[in-house]
């Protein structure tokens, strides 16, 4: 069975996402990333851009599949994993 972190909220389309205070961290499931295989781009929006809940606001492209990224939360994007980009 799988272990799911009590520390993280998740949404319907396998994005998760830890609050601590007023700034969060978002990410994508694992059954997300095992479904999606071997990822060869990842499009990520700018810091500074702003997005309401649900907006999309990226996308993963495999071998597969691409896949928008819908945001969970309204919120301002303050920092990137570089090394996604």
């Amino acid at each position: 069975m799988a272990d799911f972190p009590d520390n993280l909220q998740y949404t319907k389309d396998h994005e998760w996402i830890r609050v601590s205070g007023d700034e969060g961290v978002i990410g994508i499931t694992d059954f997300a990333q095992e479904a999606l295989g071997d990822v060869v781009y990842v499009e990520l929006p700018r810091v500074g851009d702003k997005f309401e809940q649900s907006d999309p606001f990226g996308s993963v492209e495999s071998v597969k599949s691409v896949s928008e990224l819908f945001i969970p939360v309204s919120c301002e994007i303050l920092e990137l994993n570089e090394s996604l980009a």
